[in-house]
């Protein structure tokens, strides 16, 4: 079987924008119903790794509103797929943007994302999801007492 790379990270790539651009007007649905059963997590605000799809909503739900992003961007996209061809891994930065107090659109957050899908019964799930920030002012500010 030939695994055509490009259709995977074409895929995974559409999923994940469409669940972004769902979540940037607050419905955080569409990444919560690609989750898979036993889905990883981890956040920025997030102690240790949170375990399986109960897990992770409770803690989605309770912690996210809508966030009133007008526009995102995907830079640096990269995708690695499996040789079988039912495993991708999406890492890519995501600036998010929302309405300055001039009506100007300006940067609310930049992240690193790393996304990873398995192919289940014929979908693509999400298995593991994991978000930080880039170079968070107070990590950099600090870079010293590292």
């Amino acid at each position: 079987m030939s695994v055509n790379i490009k259709e995977v990270a074409d895929t995974v790539l559409n999923i994940e924008r469409a669940n972004n651009e769902r979540w940037n007007q607050g419905d955080c649905f569409g990444y919560l119903d690609s989750y898979s059963d036993d889905i990883s997590y981890f956040d920025p605000v997030t102690e240790k790794l949170i375990v399986g799809n109960s897990a992770v909503r409770e803690h989605i739900l309770s912690r996210y509103k809508n966030p009133n992003i007008i526009r995102s961007e995907y830079l640096n996209p990269d995708v690695a797929v499996s040789e079988a061809g039912d495993l991708a891994v999406l890492s890519y930065n995501l600036h998010n943007y929302v309405a300055g107090e001039d009506g100007q659109e300006k940067l609310q957050k930049s992240w690193n994302t790393t996304e990873v899908f398995r192919l289940i019964n014929g979908e693509w799930r999400t298995v593991h999801s994991h978000w930080s920030f880039v170079r968070h002012p107070g990590i950099i500010s600090g870079l010293d007492a590292f």
